[in-house]
Parts: C-alpha cells; sequence; structure tokens
C-alpha cells in the first residue's frame, strides 16, 4: 500500500500580501461633462504617480494594487480632455486662463474655496511663498468676506499655481525640470509657466494605466478590480445583513433596494469586463468596495470564478463567533492564513487584511521618521515569523487605502515607501506575494502546503471598518441617503417598464443610476465628518439624484433641493479614512 508523504514544513519567515487601494467616486455632472471636484487628476499627479515610482525602483517588490474602474473612467477622461484641448474641469480651466480678461467672481470664489484643501503642515506651510498667499487670505477674510475684493487676479493666478505645485507627487518633483524651476520661481507666474505645468499634469495623468500596466506584465504587481462605480453591495442585495454584526441597528425606512441583485451584478460584470479591456486580461483579485462581504455576495463574486476576495479581521472575528469558535478574536495564526468557505465556494479564498498594521501605515508613520517607521513595520513583520518558529507560515495581509495617506507623511511619503520596499524587497525571511501567488499555489497538489487555508463555516456580512457596516446605514443621515436612493429606483424602474424612454435614454439612465450607487455617498452624511466635506458630497449626491429623474423625464422631488446632512464633526484624517478598529 502506498503511503502518502508528509509534506515538508515551510520554510521559516513570513509572507506579506501588500494591497493599495485607489478609489474615487464619479465627480462628473452628466448633464454637461463638467467635473465638480478635482480629486482624481490632483491624486493621479501625486500618489498614483509616486506609488508607480516606488514600485519601478524596487523589482522585487511584490503587490498588488486595486483600481476601482469608475476611477479609471475619469482618468481615460482628462486623458482625452489633454488630447482635444477641451478642459472640462472648471479648477484646470482657471490655471490654463488667459490673463486677456479680468477674472469672474465664480472663478474667484472658486480659487478661494478649492486652492486652500490641503493639509496646511505638509502641502502648504513648507512653501513660503504659498503659505504668504493662505496668510494673506485669512487677513483679509478676519476683516470680513468682502475684504477679499483687495487680493487682485495676480494673487488668485500665483494661489491657483501653487496648489497645483503643492500637489504634485514627490518623484515628479525630483524628475520635472518645469516643476523645479517654477518652485524656484516661487511667484508671479506668467500665462507660460502655468501652461507648462498643465502640461506636466497632463503627462503624469496619460502615464498612469500605462506604468501599472507594465508593472503587471512583468509580474511584480497583480492589478485587482472593484465592482464598477464602488457600490456597497451587501447592503444593495439585503439592508438587513447589517444586522448581522449590529442585531440592533436602525434600518431604512424602504425595505429593501429595489433589484438590488440585479444591479450588484451589473457592476461586478462591468468592471471585470472593463479591466479586461483595459489590462488584457481578467483580473484574479477582486476588492469588495469598503472590504463589505456578505454571504450572499460572496456567492455572486464566486459565480464569476474569481480567485479571491478580502475583507477585515473584524469580519472574520464576526463570523468565528457566529460559527461558535471558542477565542473568537483573529490574532496570529488565525488572522494570518489564507481561508476558504466550502460552504459558499470550494475555490474562493479570503484573505483578512491584519487592522492593526494597515492602520500603523495609515495613522501612525505619518508622524514618525520616514526609515524609523518602515524599520518598526519590518520588526512588526519578524516579531510575528518569530511567533510561528515551528508552526505554518504566517501570511500577513496589509491592505490599505493608496492615496489619501499620502497627503499627511513628509514628503509625500517618499523616505517611508523607499525604505520599506527596500527593507521588504532584500529581507530573508520576509517575502512579498500577490493573491494570484496564493491562488496559484494552494490550487496545485505539489505547493498546496506553501500556504495555510483554514476553513469558514460561517461569513459575517461587514467591512473593514469596525467589521461591521455601520459607516454606511444606521444613522439617521446615512438612512435618509438610502431611502433617496431606493426612491430614485422604484421611478427609474417605473418609467423603464411604462417603455417612455429610448435606449439611448435608457443607457442615460443606467449610467446616471450607477453613479448614484456608489458607497461614497453614505460614507459622508452624518455627524463625524467635517461641514465642508458632507455639504459637498451630499450636494453632490442630491444633484445626481435630481439629474436622473430629470433624464427620466420627471418632476425632481422637493426634498433633492434640501440638504439632509450637515456634519460638524473632526474626523481623523478629514473623513477621508476610517481604522479598521475603534
Amino acid at each position: 500500500m502506498k503511503t502518502s508523504k508528509t509534506p515538508p514544513p515551510a520554510p521559516a519567515g513570513v509572507d506579506v500580501l501588500l494591497m493599495w487601494h485607489m478609489h474615487q467616486p464619479d465627480y462628473r455632472d452628466r448633464s454637461n461633462g463638467d467635473f465638480l471636484m478635482p480629486w482624481v487628476y490632483l491624486h493621479a499627479m501625486k500618489d498614483y504617480s509616486d506609488m508607480a515610482w516606488h514600485l519601478e525602483q524596487h523589482p522585487n517588490m511584490r503587490a498588488v494594487v486595486n483600481f476601482v474602474p469608475v476611477l479609471l473612467d475619469q482618468i481615460e477622461d482628462y486623458c482625452d480632455q489633454f488630447a482635444q484641448g477641451t478642459l472640462r474641469d472648471p479648477l484646470l480651466r482657471l490655471l490654463a486662463r488667459k490673463e486677456d480678461s479680468p477674472l469672474t467672481e465664480d472663478e474667484r470664489q472658486r480659487a478661494f474655496d478649492q486652492c486652500f484643501r490641503a493639509d496646511h503642515p505638509r502641502l502648504i506651510a513648507p512653501f513660503p511663498t504659498y503659505k504668504l498667499l493662505h496668510d494673506l487670505y485669512r487677513a483679509a477674510e478676519a476683516q470680513g468676506k468682502e475684504n477679499l475684493v483687495y487680493l487682485c487676479d495676480r494673487y488668485i493666478f500665483d494661489l491657483v499655481t501653487w496648489y497645483h505645485l503643492s500637489w504634485t507627487g514627490e518623484t515628479v518633483r525630483r524628475e520635472s525640470e518645469v516643476v523645479a524651476q517654477l518652485m524656484a520661481k516661487g511667484a508671479r507666474f506668467t500665462f507660460e509657466d502655468r501652461q507648462a505645468l498643465l502640461q506636466v499634469i497632463g503627462q503624469q495623468l496619460q502615464a498612469v494605466i500605462p506604468r501599472y500596466r507594465a508593472l503587471a506584465q512583468r509580474g511584480q504587481v497583480e492589478l485587482t478590480t472593484t465592482p464598477h462605480c464602488h457600490p456597497l453591495s451587501p447592503l444593495m442585495l439585503d439592508f438587513a445583513c447589517a444586522r448581522e454584526a449590529m442585531p440592533d441597528v436602525a434600518l431604512p425606512q424602504a425595505p429593501r433596494y429595489s433589484g438590488g441583485r440585479e444591479r450588484v451584478c451589473f457592476h461586478l460584470d462591468s468592471a471585470l469586463a472593463s479591466h479586461e479591456r483595459r489590462f488584457g486580461i481578467r483580473p484574479m483579485g477582486l476588492w469588495p468596495a469598503e472590504g463589505a462581504l456578505s454571504t450572499e455576495f460572496a456567492g455572486i463574486i464566486a459565480q464569476r470564478n474569481i480567485g479571491w476576495t478580502a475583507s477585515s479581521e473584524g469580519v472574520l472575528s464576526n463570523s468565528l463567533h457566529a460559527a461558535g469558535r471558542e477565542g473568537a478574536s483573529a490574532s496570529g495564526q488565525t488572522l494570518h492564513q489564507a481561508y476558504r468557505a466550502s460552504a459558499i465556494s470550494p475555490q474562493l479564498l479570503f484573505f483578512f487584511r491584519d487592522d492593526r498594521l494597515s492602520d500603523l501605515i495609515g495613522f501612525v508613520y505619518s508622524k514618525w521618521h520616514g526609515r524609523d517607521a518602515a524599520n518598526n513595520f519590518v520588526h512588526e513583520l519578524e516579531a510575528i515569523a518569530g511567533r510561528a518558529a515551528g508552526g505554518p507560515r504566517p501570511l500577513v495581509s496589509v491592505m490599505l487605502d493608496g492615496e489619501n495617506a499620502w497627503e499627511y507623511y513628509p514628503y509625500n511619503g517618499f523616505f517611508f515607501l523607499s525604505d520599506l520596499y527596500k527593507q521588504l524587497s532584500g529581507h530573508a525571511a520576509i517575502r512579498t506575494v500577490t493573491g494570484a501567488d496564493v491562488v496559484r499555489a494552494v490550487a496545485q497538489p505539489e505547493t498546496a502546503a506553501a500556504f495555510t487555508v483554514g476553513e469558514l463555516p460561517v461569513l459575517t456580512a461587514g467591512s473593514w471598518v469596525y467589521g461591521n457596516l455601520a459607516t454606511w446605514i444606521g444613522a439617521t443621515d446615512k438612512n435618509k441617503a438610502w431611502d433617496l436612493l431606493c426612491a430614485a429606483k422604484t421611478a427609474c424602474d417605473e418609467a423603464f417598464a411604462a417603455a417612455r424612454l429610448d435606449q439611448t435614454q435608457r443607457g442615460h439612465a443606467l449610467a446616471q443610476l450607477a453613479d448614484c450607487e456608489a458607497s461614497d455617498w453614505f460614507w459622508w452624511p452624518g455627524e463625524d465628518n467635517p461641514s465642508v466635506s458632507v455639504s459637498a458630497f451630499e450636494t453632490l449626491f442630491r444633484n445626481k439624484l435630481a439629474n436622473l429623474y430629470r433624464i427620466l423625464q420627471l418632476p425632481v422631488p422637493e426634498n433633492l433641493h434640501k440638504a439632509f446632512s450637515a456634519g460638524g464633526g473632526n474626523a481623523e484624517s478629514g473623513g477621508t479614512m476610517r481604522r479598521g478598529s475603534a
């Protein structure tokens, strides 16, 4: 009788699955094509460019980069604008504006409203001229807003130029002669200066997708996707799933989101198709919007033959607790391994991020010296490997926002990322891997023992924020946002059933509906976020819903003309990110 051999123990050390998530909601006004907020191109010239550069400089560093399709749609839109010479972003138009006529009051107000929206210690204070422009504005404003008229057009042109210079990536500053020259000049920027800067911005935008495609083609980076417009899929499928982790949470008045399963499948299938079109390959991994999973949604993912998905250790803890596992906390080897939920799919793998390590990068290390932070992170991984000595090799998932954290780091995280990637890619006991690496390994008998895969009997619905769905549902303002969307979806269904729209109009309606389904419109409402951001995002959401009604040839409901959330909090990082645990 032939006996099977015991697989050799995994070599001592630790595997690290590092994933950067890139996302911005659709800021376009579909009635005229204008971008109402500039965050897509600002992050492209600062963060997407820098993140690509660091990977390019460390070819042995492997990572996962997740791009949400609606972000890539907008990057391509900006590329088209630059190629055609027609800008549909008002702030870019202001940067490109000739000085042959006085600025309008709308142009001046846009500069005042937007050009100080940056982390003051990192993006304004380090530049003496920019800080002077800021101080002049505050001094005039303190005497009454009517005194802002004394800030002349020359002031506005220098302000908008400095805003864009401060939002260039650190690697762009080091490599672009134009940016270096303009920063050295400091003031009295000419129309030609601004045209040169505009050209740099266009070049950075046009390079984003090709750079990451090249990183993927050489096998260094795994590119993954998210359902197209970043919908909160578990809630679109069933509001009540929020009660799996929060039994007493208040739900919207609407009993459900009409046709939610169909809409989730649309976003998912559209994402897979757009990824294949852009990168020439079907993605093996899928990061669900907000790391939000539920049993029903995981089943839909598995039906698409996706190899892996992920969420947070809070979701893992809740799931283990629901399954009656002793100790129910996700820690040590329980956390640092892949999982399979055979009741959902025998093929789909789940990774659960180490919230503490992820949050060190997202919220803590920005206050440290870059090398000290990198050393500390590597020490944390060495400690995990040491505690696992003699047992299965740990797989540590570190997953976080790849764009918003760097605004709070000195030099956009340049020194931290440089030292981190150098140490991770050169450490004898640390191996950087991708989700696809794990999927391929466990699928083959000869390599399956390289990674431990646990069994997850139950998957409790939750997200990467606190392991639950409270960031998007439960509070009065968030539930109001859901009820507004549900009413608009019902109106859409009725209009389609009445067959009064032609095929083109139906297409416009579905595109606008998809924008309205993004998780961002439910993230921002509430008392904990800053008033300025809450107002901007809830206004944009209401305008998108109103435009949907106009496309449907229906009157816009009166409640869409009134703000439903005011904010007023002082959330960490301006509310753009949340820690994994409270």
